[in-house]
C-alpha cells in the first residue's frame, strides 16, 4: 500500500467513541490529515471549508444522516465535489439499506465493527481501483455494477458507447 500521508480524509459520525475509533485506525494507516464531523450537516461545512480526498460517514446519524449528506454532495449544484469517494460505515447489513447507500450514490462500504484490514481495503479500492461514474436521469455516482456483463445491452450501456446515444 501507498503511503496515506498526504490523504486528506473526513470522518463523519455521531457517535463520539467511533469518530475516535476511525480516527486512531487512519492515524495508525498513516493519514495525519483528518477532520471529524458529528453529522451530515456538518461535514459539508468542513468539505466547504478544508475539502477532502475521502469522506467516511456513518448511515444513521442525526439531524442529517450519511444517505443525505451523499445525496447532497453527488446532486447539489453547489458541491464542490461530487466526485468524492465517499465510505459509508454502518451496523446495518440489510440489503434494503444497501440498496439505499447504493442508488444515493456510496462508493464503498464497511460494515461496523470497523477493522484496519476493512478500512485499508476500502481506502484502497477508492484510491487505486475507483469506478467510473454514471450518470442518468435518475442517479448520479459510481457505477453500481460492479462486474461486467458483456451481454447486457440496457439503454444505459456505458462501455464503448457514447453518453449521448445511452440517454437517447
Amino acid at each position: 500500500m501507498a503511503s496515506l500521508e498526504t490523504l486528506r480524509v473526513l470522518v463523519a459520525d455521531d457517535n463520539r467513541n467511533m469518530r475516535t475509533i476511525v480516527m486512531v485506525l487512519l492515524k495508525g494507516l498513516g493519514v495525519v490529515h483528518i477532520r471529524a464531523a458529528q453529522d451530515g450537516g456538518q461535514a459539508l461545512k468542513v468539505l466547504d471549508d478544508w475539502g477532502a480526498d475521502v469522506a467516511i460517514v456513518d448511515f444513521r446519524m442525526q439531524p442529517m444522516d450519511g444517505v443525505t449528506f451523499i445525496q447532497k454532495v453527488r446532486t447539489d449544484p453547489n458541491s464542490k465535489n461530487p466526485f468524492l469517494p465517499i465510505i459509508m460505515l454502518t451496523g446495518y447489513a440489510e440489503k434494503g439499506r444497501v440498496l439505499e447507500a447504493r442508488d444515493a450514490g456510496v462508493t464503498e462500504m464497511i460494515i461496523k465493527p470497523v477493522t484496519a484490514k476493512a478500512l485499508v481495503a476500502r481506502l484502497n479500492a477508492v484510491i487505486f481501483n475507483p469506478r467510473p461514474f454514471v450518470r442518468t436521469t435518475t442517479y448520479f455516482g459510481p457505477d453500481r455494477r460492479r462486474r461486467h456483463d458483456p451481454d447486457y445491452v440496457g439503454l444505459e450501456r456505458r462501455k464503448g458507447q457514447p453518453l449521448t446515444q445511452a440517454l437517447d
